[in-house]
């Protein structure tokens, strides 16, 4: 018994000099204040090329954006929920291409502008989960709110007045950011000693784990869980909804009927399929990153926030009246 006893004592106290021995290894190693972003695979043989390209998308996204944005501000006729979710859709679209776009295009200029600070990792990850998050949630809502105007055209007014409608926007902002703040505060809550050099074009949760000087198992862990947990929720609760639409638009006699109400919902359905299958295919694998996820990485956070705006205006006939509207170019209905 008491040879047990010591041998536990010998062994706790082996544990305890380890766990010391780190924690000395790292206060000695200098802690890293900056970051380096390795950037897209296949671009470095011709950067100005990919430059011009990165640009001309990000001119586009911000641009479709920025007119979907201002006529359903302005046009009377979008003063619907549907139109107000697709505002706030565009501005979140806008703004999560600024939060990679610029950097990736600094990075293609000069090797200065790959370099990112350490708080600045920071504030580009929260950023971007902050506003994937968002947008995510908001898809959610955009198919709650079909739901409702298509199965329950009665009660709709009703039950989606302006404040619920401002309330379930308000909410989806808050969600996001709670969210965003409990990744990126595990995240950054780690030790990082070097190598600074983060596989990826932008600071994502994979690529920043792989720098930590400790253990990321719970951390992945718990990336797994509450971005699944997240994802397949808003994703099930979209599914849910539109099985119900199904079924109502199928009962709607006129065939013109079944083709408006089918329009409004394949828009939808369009972007959050094109929004949900790259992230997938990233975050199941926690340790993966760089050009084996580039890819898919590239088509959510620049490509799509580009094709919304066209995919909601061609698919739309209020929205391209209302641009015409806008633009000058079509009878301005009282």
């Amino acid at each position: 018994m008491k040879y047990i006893n010591c041998i536990k004592v010998c062994n706790n106290s082996v544990l305890m000099i380890k766990q010391r021995a780190m924690e000395t290894e790292w206060s000695n190693q200098t802690l890293v204040t900056h970051f380096i972003l390795e950037g897209l695979a296949n671009t470095s043989e011709y950067p100005i090329l990919f430059f011009f390209l990165f640009l001309l998308i990000y001119t586009i996204t911000v641009v479709g954006n920025f007119f979907i944005l201002l006529t359903v501000s302005l046009d009377p006729h979008l003063h619907s929920p549907m139109y107000h979710f697709l505002g706030h859709l565009s501005f979140l679209d806008a703004c999560l291409s600024t939060v990679t776009v610029p950097k990736v295009l600094a990075g293609l200029l000069t090797p200065e502008g790959k370099v990112i600070s350490f708080g600045g990792c920071a504030v580009q990850l929260y950023s971007f989960h902050f506003l994937a998050s968002t947008e995510c949630f908001l898809y959610t809502v955009m198919a709650y709110d079909r739901y409702l105007a298509i199965s329950q055209p009665l009660k709709y007014p009703v039950v989606m007045n302006q404040q619920v409608c401002a309330g379930l926007a308000g909410a989806t902002w808050a969600t996001g950011a709670i969210h965003s703040a409990i990744h990126t505060s595990l995240t950054f809550r780690l030790p990082y000693c070097g190598p600074s050099h983060v596989d990826y074009f932008f600071c994502d949760i994979p690529p920043v784990l792989k720098l930590a000087c400790t253990e990321t198992a719970l951390n992945e862990l718990v990336m797994l869980a509450n971005i699944g947990i997240v994802a397949t929720g808003c994703l099930l609760l979209i599914i849910i909804s539109y099985v119900f639409i199904v079924a109502s638009v199928l009962k709607i006699r006129t065939a013109d009927g079944r083709r408006n109400a089918f329009s409004t919902c394949t828009a939808h359905l369009t972007v959050v399929f094109l929004y949900y299958m790259p992230p997938i295919c990233i975050y199941i694998q926690p340790r993966s990153s760089g050009a084996g996820v580039g890819a898919p990485a590239v088509f959510y956070t620049i490509v799509t926030p580009m094709l919304n705006p066209f995919i909601y205006t061609l698919r739309n006939k209020e929205v391209k009246r209302a641009l015409r509207r806008l633009l000058g170019h079509g009878p301005r209905e009282s």
